[in-house]
């Protein structure tokens, strides 16, 4: 038998009494809020949304109406977020999440799991961030799959809900949470309209650099082995599912975000080789003569195409940041598999200036023969500066006689690269872009696209972890307004520190290990089974580019002034990249007008 003294009776009593106060079974004081798809639930959401803590009832949520109504085009994917707290300060408790909706309402849910956040302060900031300290924010979407819902007593915690229905109607959406013995804890509704109308397919190239070598070393896989290419196409289709149309193809392992002097592991997806003592017709003195495998570049091709892939980039043909070395080539020379071109190989000289004299010709023929010659564009070298500039005119001669019929894009910030003729498409940066927009005012640039990454901190969209979501989604009405011919982004699924060095775990790591503002350099997370996970932050700039597609229809329904006329009309000043509403009112608002104004078209057409 037990025997318990006085003291341990008294502690037990307190324990009981503690736990029936605010362990996580005592559900009476359950919280639930329905809110937008532009919300960021925080744990506390006092400390991590700048509120007045004297206040609590800042410390939920915002909930715009007790019935929450949203919109959409046929096929469109709409979502919401449910908010919730469970009550007391310790213990866990279960629940079921509950959706009562019509058949045709297809739908996921989506728990939104909180990760670690950090260094937006080593980077210039505005008072447009709902933070500038380290800590948890909501970003990594985890389908649920179980019937049993996690309550976390004492914080915020939310899920996505995405929605999608092919029939124009009005739908009634109704979730609740209950506790596993049946009581019902909350409860939301959510008003769908459905327009007979679909978006037309986005109409400008968007790339989000995609990084297959990280996906290897996650994995711990060969690359090209079976399980490399399901993984691959595993993570291209699902961009595709979210609006992203161009994929850059490894013709060599992409020369980005490389230390000077290493390297990154080999997605190479020509095959060369080398005939040392071969004479090239026409050239002075023993050259080089090169030979390429297309195999593998013609699998990767067909792969995208399966899958919906519009466009496809090259990758860099020079090294970043000066453009003054080759990439690393693999190929066979003398029976060996070796290293034929590198950091070692000067950009402009003759050996690698024979070498693309060779493989330019037969890869454009390649690239032709699989028809996508007219939906191909290349680059030289990422983010020259202007000190590069004399050495970046100079390589990109070398190629331009070979790429006359192809676009030349790259990623850069000096006005001089366009106006001395160097980039004839410019891909200038968001917090650059103004000189680049006057000279399309003025009808001397007639295509023009753009770009952020970590730099771009400062009153212009981007897609850090600490900004809010409208800072994200404010893009696809940016683009629209400016007539942006195509957006880039470096990071859709790299997983490495900065310059490659070692790779991160994403889950743990989102900041390329204390380099990069969290949340810049991806927007998927591995998932176990090779398939990714979700961002919020991707299925909110899915939205932007739904959006951007909604404008573009409604302007060939009415006209561009028109559009602009919802875009601009009632704001005090016109909003450009360094200037938008600070809110996510304006947004919600402007796509409901929007489809409004298509729902009326439609039946005027009758």
């Amino acid at each position: 038998m037990i025997k318990w003294n006085y003291d341990e009776i008294a502690l037990l009593g307190v324990l009981d009494l503690f736990f029936s106060l605010y362990g996580g079974d005592g559900l009476n004081n359950f919280e639930f809020k329905v809110c937008s798809s532009l919300e960021k639930v925080f744990p506390d959401m006092v400390t991590r949304c700048n509120i007045d803590a004297s206040n609590a009832s800042e410390k939920a949520p915002r909930i715009h109406s007790e019935k929450l109504r949203l919109s959409g085009l046929r096929g469109e994917r709409v979502s919401f977020q449910v908010a919730y707290r469970s009550p007391g300060l310790w213990g866990r408790s279960w629940g079921r999440i509950q959706v009562d909706s019509p058949e045709a309402v297809e739908f996921t849910i989506y728990r939104v799991c909180y990760v670690p956040g950090s260094i937006p302060a080593n980077y210039k900031t505005d008072d447009g961030y709902i933070t500038t300290e380290s800590g948890l924010f909501p970003d990594l979407l985890e389908p649920i799959e179980e019937e049993r819902l996690p309550l976390v007593p004492g914080i915020w915690q939310s899920l996505w809900i995405e929605m999608r229905i092919s029939e124009a109607g009005i739908y009634p959406v109704h979730i609740a949470i209950e506790s596993l013995d049946g009581k019902r804890l909350g409860l939301g509704k959510v008003m769908l309209e459905i327009i007979n109308a679909e978006l037309p397919a986005l109409h400008i190239p968007h790339t989000r650099w995609f990084h297959s070598d990280c996906l290897a070393e996650y994995y711990n896989i060969d690359v090209f082995s079976e399980a490399y290419w399901g993984i691959v196409e595993n993570f291209i289709s699902y961009a595709v599912e979210h609006g992203i149309n161009a994929i850059l193809t490894p013709v060599f392992t992409p020369p980005i975000d490389t230390e000077v002097g290493g390297e990154r592991l080999t997605v190479q997806l020509v095959e060369v080789e080398a005939e040392v003592e071969a004479e090239v017709e026409g050239a002075s003195g023993c050259e080089k003569k090169y030979s390429f495998g297309f195999e593998r570049l013609e699998r990767w091709v067909k792969m995208c195409q399966n899958v919906g892939v519009t466009y496809f980039e090259i990758s860099h043909l020079f090294t970043q940041w000066g453009a003054r070395h080759a990439p690393k080539i693999m190929g066979k020379q003398e029976g060996r598999y070796v290293k034929l071109f590198g950091w070692e190989t000067e950009a402009s000289g003759v050996e690698y200036q024979n070498f693309l004299q060779q493989l330019l010709p037969a890869l454009t023929a390649k690239l032709e023969e699989l028809g996508i010659a007219d939906r191909t564009f290349f680059h030289v070298s990422d983010e020259p500066v202007l000190t590069d500039l004399e050495q970046y005119t100079n390589v990109r001669n070398i190629i331009a006689p070979y790429l006359s019929s192809y676009k030349i894009v790259d990623a850069l910030t000096d006005y001089e690269f366009y106006t001395t003729g160097a980039v004839s498409t410019p891909i200038p940066a968001v917090d650059h872009i103004a000189p680049f927009i006057e000279s399309v005012n003025k009808g001397e640039l007639s295509e023009l696209w753009c770009y952020f990454c970590c730099v771009q901190s400062y009153k212009v969209p981007n897609q850090f972890l600490m900004q809010p979501s409208y800072r994200n989604r404010i893009l696809g009405t940016l683009l629209y307004k400016y007539n942006i011919a195509g957006f880039l982004h470096w990071g859709y699924n790299f997983y490495n520190c900065i310059h490659s060095v070692y790779p991160i775990n994403p889950f743990l790591v989102t900041d390329a290990d204390g380099t990069f503002p969290s949340g810049d350099a991806f927007v998927v997370y591995p998932g176990a089974d090779g398939k990714p996970l979700a961002s919020l932050r991707l299925k909110v700039m899915r939205d932007a580019f739904d959006d951007l597609r909604a404008l573009k229809l409604l302007e060939e329904l009415k006209s561009r002034d028109f559009v602009m006329g919802l875009i601009d009309g009632n704001l005090m000043d016109p909003i450009a990249f360094d200037c938008f509403p600070q809110s996510e009112e304006y947004l919600l608002d402007l796509r409901s007008r929007v489809n409004q104004e298509i729902q009326k078209e439609i039946k005027s057409f009758g």
